[in-house]
């Protein structure tokens, strides 16, 4: 899921008049917050001329005017191509970003639908969804300038986790009164150096192919009208990386069970369906599964939103995504079989 370098803080009312003066969008009826997101601000708006969806983008990491049209100009190329997205509209000055009182903001058309997590998959539309990423990779390379180098990143340092575990537990141990999200925490953090003691030697090589991505796929960020995908929306991490780790990373938040396995059946049918459409070889994804699985193994980044900055927005998805680091190194051999098989 997305993460911040700073603590989010309330938005204000976006100011609809100035908004919508730069665009042929009538005037406002309505105006209403759309609830998903942990960064950016969305809201449902209905005007005299139709039904739009105003994205504020509020994140700091993301929210540079150059870098939101580069999306906008993506997203239109894609269209294009037949990639299902909701490019933005164009102001009266042509600009597809409005920036009013420093504020960075975008309109795009409203599209009906609803989101699915992998329970509410079908194998087909596991396979569907596997094909649909394998798309997007592939047709970005087309609509994208060319990159010599991309993000490839160090792995994660055990001996730089090691001290981060020895301070979330320090603070679990200072919260007061102790609760039970205290207590799965001071657990978890416990078992997980466990863990890294007894695999600190699997430290993955560098990354491996890269290319452009849209940095941020998962359900929020796929609306379904009927079985089938009619939009692929939040292109704000729009960026180079490499290409199958993007695939695993989606894989591992679509099919994660509440109780932090892995529905490993459509994991097969969506990785057989990407590699396909990406033209990804079984190695390419062996090998991200490696890389996703040590990076999940270090990843801290829910307990630090919730001690470091008092952010408990993403709290109830510790209880999975703890759970699962654990599972997944139980069941590495398997994990890996469905997403090469």
């Amino acid at each position: 899921m997305p993460r911040s370098s700073v603590l989010p803080v309330p938005s204000p009312a976006p100011p609809l008049g100035a908004l919508l003066r730069r665009y042929a969008a009538g005037a406002p009826l309505t105006c209403e917050p759309v609830a998903q997101g942990l960064l950016n601000r969305g809201y449902r708006l209905a005007t005299t001329r139709g039904r739009y969806f105003l994205k504020h983008h509020f994140d700091p990491e993301t929210a540079d005017p150059a870098a939101i049209a580069r999306q906008h100009r993506a997203t239109r190329r894609l269209a294009d191509l037949g990639v299902p997205v909701a490019p933005p509209l164009t102001g009266k000055d042509g600009r597809t970003v409005a920036v009013i009182g420093g504020h960075a903001y975008a309109l795009h058309p409203w599209i009906d639908g609803g989101h699915r997590g992998g329970a509410q998959l079908t194998p087909e539309q596991c396979r569907r969804l596997g094909a649909l990423l394998g798309v997007v990779h592939a047709s970005l390379e087309q609509v994208m300038p060319p990159r010599e180098s991309g993000e490839r990143t160090e792995s994660a340092d055990p001996v730089a986790t090691f001290a981060l575990i020895d301070d979330l537990l320090a603070r679990v141990r200072r919260h007061r009164p102790a609760d039970t999200f205290d207590e799965l925490a001071r657990h978890r953090l416990l078992e997980r150096r466990t863990l890294l003691e007894r695999h600190a030697d699997r430290l993955p090589p560098r990354g491996g192919s890269v290319g452009w991505v849209h940095g941020d796929f998962h359900p929020f960020n796929v609306l379904y009208k009927g079985s089938a995908p009619a939009a692929i929306v939040d292109w704000d991490r729009l960026g180079v990386q490499p290409r199958a780790e993007e695939a695993v990373r989606a894989a591992v938040i679509f099919f994660v069970r509440p109780a932090g396995t892995l529905d490993l059946p459509k994991v097969r049918a969506y990785a057989r369906a990407y590699r396909r459409s990406a033209r990804a070889t079984p190695s390419e994804l062996s090998a991200a599964v490696h890389r996703v699985w040590w990076e999940r193994l270090n990843d801290f980044w829910i307990l630090r939103w919730h001690y470091e900055r008092g952010d408990t927005r993403a709290d109830p998805q510790f209880p999975a995504a703890s759970a699962l680091a654990v599972w997944w190194t139980r069941e590495y051999d398997a994990v890996c079989e469905a997403f090469v098989g």
